[in-house]
């Protein structure tokens, strides 16, 4: 789950969650995701269009929409840099141009959504200083990027109000364990039917796996939702607690032996008759000569496992 975690694809969540953001007007808009721009491999992360030209939301982060709407999007992880900015202005142009027809795409129609966890300093230090552009901040986590010819907002997913957009504030992986799980949990039994919630929840989920197992009312929904791996995270406890069990008989066997004065030698030599590597023994009687005379198990144990986990570090680092 670990590695897993390392490679989660943000989007499809981001896309599930903004649809939860606007699920009450979703029968206004048509949202496609991902939307290539160009014959080339080009595309927006989100691209909103209303059916309606006249209609105005109502929901905070989709008062500004005009027409055509292309949402760019940066996982918690990411940063909106200068760069980003002039990447997704350029979309703006590029879906304007790419049409059929003269103007198919009026661009007073389009708007920009910039949409990160952290409040882009540089950037918007950078579009004050180059283009004119002022900041006006319109409510929690929500900002207007003004004096441009494109109507263009800043989300801080930081920021936001966990009143007002709690599934967009939430899709992040530092949740804290308590009640912040346990009310996310609560509100995800209530839509547990939803696809959209259940893409949202699932990556909620992975990027916060640890604190989540652990959470011991996980409700019947998510359960249902991650039946898959919690057996897997199950069955995996159970098999190392086997593995754990043998080791710490071997341990006892040695010591038993080792209490007797019997070489080291003799002992290989024992355990080679009964199948146990020469190595993996040889290893555990140093280990155990440091607690001679007593021989204590666990405190033998946990010195093998200490020495396990150093190799491993070592060997990441080496590569």
């Amino acid at each position: 789950m670990e590695q897993e975690k390392r490679r989660l694809s943000w989007h499809p969540a981001f896309g599930a969650v903004l649809r939860i953001e606007l699920e009450r007007e979703l029968d206004l808009l048509d949202i496609v995701d991902e939307r290539q721009l160009t014959k080339e491999p080009l595309q927006m992360d989100v691209l909103i269009v209303k059916k309606e030209k006249n209609i105005r939301l109502e929901k905070n982060i989709g008062r500004i929409f005009k027409s055509y709407n292309i949402i760019e999007y940066k996982s918690p992880e990411d940063y909106l840099s200068i760069n980003d900015f002039y990447k997704v202005y350029a979309y703006a142009c590029l879906y304007q141009s790419d049409t059929d027809r003269v103007m198919e795409v009026d661009p007073r129609e389009i708007t920009l959504t910039f949409v990160c966890m952290r409040y882009p300093r540089k950037l918007l230090g950078h579009l004050k200083e180059t283009r004119g552009i002022r900041v006006s901040r319109q409510g929690a986590g929500i900002y207007y990027l003004e004096g441009d010819a494109l109507a263009m907002q800043l989300l801080v997913t930081g920021e936001l109000s966990e009143r007002d957009n709690y599934w967009l504030q939430h899709l992040r992986g530092d949740l804290k364990e308590g009640r912040e799980l346990q009310e996310l949990m609560e509100r995800y039994e209530r839509h547990r039917h939803s696809r959209w919630y259940q893409a949202a929840m699932d990556l909620i989920v992975r990027a916060n796996w640890d604190k989540m197992k652990e959470e011991k009312e996980m409700c019947e929904a998510l359960r249902e939702l991650f039946a898959d791996e919690l057996r897997e995270s199950e069955e995996r406890g159970k098999e190392e607690g086997r593995e754990q069990g043998e080791e710490i008989k071997l341990i006892s066997w040695i010591c038993a032996k080792l209490k007797k004065d019997k070489p080291i030698s003799a002992i290989i030599e024992d355990f080679g008759e009964m199948g146990e590597p020469e190595e993996r023994v040889s290893l555990i009687c140093e280990k155990a000569r440091r607690f001679a005379p007593d021989y204590d198990v666990d405190q033998i144990y946990a010195a093998l496992a200490g020495s396990a986990e150093k190799g491993d570090r070592e060997e990441t680092k080496s590569k």
